[in-house]
């Protein structure tokens, strides 16, 4: 039987916000989560982000899951203060989780990972 444990971010520190300051995603995208290394059927992370805009207008953030090909990308519009609940699939295999935003230190992430193992 499978357990299932609820972790932090691995890019947050103590489940703090995580700021996104890169405007790049392909570059130097900041790290919202790395996932467990293993390739065991059923071992997975599920990763759930809520983002945060602080800033006066709306905000693009882009996520890339597990690498920065078109199709690993996704894009989600924020509208100034308030939060977006964005639930993800399930990575593993160390695959990570990268975040940018179209302007530095405005887009704040939180969320957890469900673990598998």
């Amino acid at each position: 039987m499978r357990e299932l444990t609820k972790l932090p971010l691995s890019g947050s520190t103590h489940g703090q916000a995580i700021t996104v300051v890169s405007t790049d995603i392909a570059t130097d995208g900041n790290t919202v989560h790395t996932a467990q290394a293993s390739t065991t059927d059923g071992d997975c992370d599920e990763v759930v982000i809520e983002a945060y805009n602080s800033d006066t207008v709306e905000r693009t953030l882009t996520l890339g899951w597990g690498g920065t090909a078109t199709a690993d990308l996704t894009t989600h519009k924020i509208p100034a203060g308030e939060y977006l609940h964005i639930r993800t699939g399930i990575l593993r295999n160390g695959l990570v989780v990268k975040a940018a935003a179209d302007a530095a230190s405005k887009i704040f992430v939180h969320g957890y990972v469900v673990r598998a193992a």
